[in-house]
């Protein structure tokens, strides 16, 4: 993940400078234990200003308001009891070439500021710590003991000190050409590495990007630069340097990331305030979304698997069982033929009652012929009763089974991470799995609403015909397309006996689908089933009266009546989606046409 570095801030610093100095703060509301969010209100506008510690991804931008949960944090409960209502007056850096901002809050613009909130952009130690106008500290997002950091602990009550200088060289335009060289060359090695050994303020990306836009080879030794290549980077230097001096920023999406300086652009962005919140949170929920996701396909194994071996317990003794008719058949004959029985006899064989052929039972050289036949009848009995009490437990265990392979199939559609959309149902699979009693509920974790703005929805496609498909992505989404979305004309699909998403083929009154409508459904559920890789699939199709949720099932499981089936083609459908990507309901212009 690309840090946000020296040369970024600066450029996030200088849009908000420009646009939102001075601004109310109205609200601060903290997300999550690494995030926190202010509420700024100028003369023209009203946004949110993000203010992230997080050890990966900490920065400082605009962004989108933060859902609407209930705000546990005491750090933001300390921010709103001191800053609340305050302008925001200045964004200052605390030295030269240091990524740490000092936000500074006054009862109104051109008041020496009351309080200081010190935004530390520094990896995995960033840091946000309010003080008063006089630097002392009154709260800290983390606070770090003497026994945690000798070097510099953070504590409530003490002066706020800043970080511990950086001991590189700042960079400056007033250098010449041969104190940067001899800088640089004095001992050999890779140029991205010699960089960031001697100045600070650089990242790794910057000097990757910084290099190749001069046309070298960033792990190139600078033993064998040439003097055309020194002056070509130093040029590019300089040319990063007169951009940070007059804050000329071009932001844009690179193939390794983004850039603020317009080098080696793949595709310009309109605000730079939207990049730097787009490719953070983009970064953090893959992050996100590939943990979640690990954990719920292993816990999810563990659960098939037990269930599984349980299953085949309970279906190997029921199979056992079956042979309780023929232990009673044996001790009938052992009654009718007791006659013959001779002492110490371990087997007779004697003719069935209705076949005639000869069966042979063995006995227990000890009893007679009546004992063992009431042992055959006792073993009768004890079968008869343990199949009475296996067919119900194999029942639950095979509905348990059904259900987990439901939630297996919605998991396994979600493979990769493409959007918010991905991560929000990933979520409401763990969510559904908590209440049912699969997975231990976080403390810190809020429940998650139906009508919760940001509950991911379902995939929707346009066929050919104009008509509109739904497509469930978990059992949430399957459960309310079923019973809520659909009406009384559209018709509902799913593959047949097979875990798979709910399909929903959108009808308005008087609208009869063609046959290409019907195979794009049809195709859909297959697909998005557990049978994705099969040449053809059977699909049940039904209007949405039919289907019905037995009381106590768990989410997404039903049963339907009047159905027919069609076979649907989930290769073929794989043609046609490999040129487009489903799209939510949420971007209507942007939905595919199938």
């Amino acid at each position: 993940m690309q840090p946000v570095d020296f040369t970024t801030l600066t450029a996030i610093c200088s849009e908000l400078r420009a646009d939102w100095l001075p601004a109310r703060v109205e609200q601060i509301y903290q997300r999550d234990r690494h995030t926190l969010f202010l509420g700024l209100r100028t003369l023209d506008a009203r946004r949110w200003l993000m203010v992230s510690w997080h050890p990966q991804a900490a920065r400082l931008c605009l962004s989108d308001p933060p859902p609407r949960v209930p705000d546990t944090f005491t750090f933001s409960q300390q921010l709103r009891h001191q800053i609340g209502n305050l302008a925001l007056v200045a964004i200052d850096a605390i030295a030269p070439w240091e990524r740490v901002l000092d936000l500074q809050f006054a009862r109104r613009p051109g008041d020496p500021a009351l309080w200081h909130l010190y935004v530390e952009v520094m990896g995995k130690y960033s840091n946000v710590i309010l003080a008063t106008g006089e630097n002392q500290i009154v709260t800290a997002a983390h606070q770090v003991s003497a026994q945690q950091s000798s070097v510099r602990p953070i504590q409530t009550g003490q002066a706020y000190e800043v970080p511990p200088i950086l001991t590189e060289a700042m960079p400056t335009l007033s250098e010449s050409f041969e104190r940067w060289h001899e800088r640089i060359s004095l001992v050999p090695g890779g140029l991205k590495r010699t960089l960031l050994k001697n100045y600070r303020g650089l990242s790794s990306s910057l000097v990757i990007s910084l290099i190749q836009t001069a046309g070298l080879n960033p792990e190139q030794s600078t033993a064998d630069l040439t003097a055309d290549n020194w002056q070509r980077l130093f040029q590019q230097w300089q040319t990063w340097l007169i951009m940070l001096e007059k804050q000329q920023f071009q932001p844009g999406w690179t193939e390794a990331g983004y850039t603020v300086l317009g080098w080696g652009v793949t595709r310009e962005a309109n605000s730079l305030q939207k990049l730097i919140d787009r490719y953070y949170s983009d970064q953090i929920n893959q992050q996100e979304f590939v943990q979640l996701r690990h954990q719920l396909t292993q816990k999810l194994g563990h659960l098939l698997a037990k269930l599984r071996v349980k299953a085949e317990t309970f279906q190997t003794r029921l199979d056992q069982s079956d042979g309780a008719d023929r232990q009673r058949e044996q001790a009938d004959l052992l009654m009718a033929h007791s006659y013959d029985w001779q002492p110490g006899m371990k087997a007779m064989t004697l003719p069935d009652f209705v076949t005639e052929k000869l069966v042979t039972i063995t006995l227990n050289p000890e009893r007679n012929a009546v004992q063992n036949a009431q042992a055959l009848y006792k073993q009768h009995q004890k079968l008869k009763r343990a199949r009475n009490a296996i067919d119900p437990l194999l029942t639950i265990v095979n509905t348990e089974l059904h259900y987990l392979e439901q939630v297996e199939a919605a998991l396994i559609e979600l493979s990769h991470y493409e959007s918010q959309e991905d991560l929000s149902a990933l979520k409401e699979i763990r969510e559904e799995l908590i209440q049912q009693g699969y997975v231990p509920s976080p403390a810190h974790q809020a429940a998650i609403s139906n009508h919760d703005a940001s509950a991911s929805q379902p995939y929707r496609y346009i066929t050919s015909g104009g008509l509109e498909i739904l497509v469930g992505r978990n059992n949430r989404q399957n459960d309310i397309l079923t019973f809520r979305t659909a009406s009384d004309y559209d018709l509902w699909f799913h593959t047949q006996e097979i875990p798979g998403s709910h399909v929903l083929l959108r009808l308005n009154p008087g609208d009869s689908p063609e046959t290409k409508d019907l195979e794009l459904a049809a195709d859909l559920a297959s697909y998005y089933s557990r049978a994705r890789h099969s040449e053809q699939v059977p699909v049940i199709y039904t209007e949405p009266k039919h289907v019905y949720k037995p009381k106590g099932a768990k989410p997404g499981m039903t049963v339907y009546k009047h159905e027919r089936v069609l076979w649907g083609q989930p290769q073929r459908i794989l043609k046609q989606l490999s040129a487009v990507v489903a799209q939510s309901p949420k971007e209507l212009s942007r939905d595919p046409h199938l």
